[in-house]
């Protein structure tokens, strides 16, 4: 892998451009499609950057709804049509009774991680606000089925559903612009939440805050396009546009914001 792709990313996301190059030569030299696991809407820039950059197969990506945030991706040589079944991805509803609990994102995901299967095999987890719904890759579908019968304490099932039964999920990002000094962690999040930068900073050293799924305790952080950023206790906001700079040097930011 030539080092000036790297210079573009983060250093920690040099392990996931060498799986994407592993990736890409593999359809340049077997010719045949590659189906990727579940990447989140940063790693899909990355893939979709470095295939345009470095070869000219055909990509396309399904996370199993339209609005996906967490999609597969195809990689397929230009000759290529895929279809929709070829993303391999099962829908589940989750039966529970609705009338003596609630359930969460963060409960269901931890149940779905606690069958030992990696993040990369599930994709969105949706709710109208009473039912929920989740993707799983097929790969490991019906051993998640098998394991979660429990989440906490409470009874549940994984049911399967065709794709005409997919919820309209209730929580819509709605668009903001903010100018902030810089794009570290603690700066983007004080200036989103409107709270102070101690108080972001407390946030983040307390494990409080992930970067696109993943806990992050540096308040220097610096964030980039598509990051997405869960506050617990405030919500989420996604990086969506840099916008160049003000005359005072600050920096112009397109954002998605869903406030807790």
């Amino acid at each position: 892998m030539n080092a000036n792709v790297y210079q573009h990313f983060r250093t920690d996301e040099h392990p996931f451009i060498d799986t994407v190059e592993q990736w890409i030569e593999q359809v340049t030299m077997q010719y045949a499609p590659v189906l990727t696991e579940f990447l989140d809407p940063r790693q899909a820039y990355i893939l979709e950057s470095l295939v345009r950059q470095t070869s000219d197969l055909k990509f396309q990506f399904f996370g199993g709804y339209e609005a996906a945030e967490r999609t597969r991706c195809l990689i397929f040589p230009d000759y290529y049509e895929p279809a929709q079944e070829e993303f391999d991805i099962v829908l589940y509803e989750i039966n529970y009774p609705k009338k003596f609990t609630t359930l969460s994102h963060g409960k269901i995901l931890g149940t779905l991680i606690g069958t030992g299967v990696k993040r990369e095999f599930f994709g969105d987890i949706i709710s109208d606000g009473d039912a929920w719904q989740v993707f799983i890759a097929k790969e490991v579908h019906s051993f998640v089925e098998l394991q979660v019968t429990k989440m906490g304490n409470v009874s549940v099932r994984l049911e399967k559903r065709d794709y005409t039964q997919i919820l309209i999920p209730k929580d819509g990002w709605s668009e903001e612009r903010t100018t902030v000094s810089s794009l570290r962690l603690d700066t983007v999040i004080s200036s989103v939440f409107n709270i102070s930068r101690q108080r972001s900073k407390q946030l983040i050293e307390s494990g409080k805050i992930k970067v696109n799924w993943t806990e992050t305790v540096r308040p220097d952080f610096i964030l980039d396009l598509l990051d997405i950023v869960s506050i617990r206790g405030f919500g989420r906001l996604q990086i969506q546009g840099l916008e160049g700079a003000t005359k005072k040097e600050k920096i112009r930011l397109l954002l998605g914001v869903l406030r807790k």
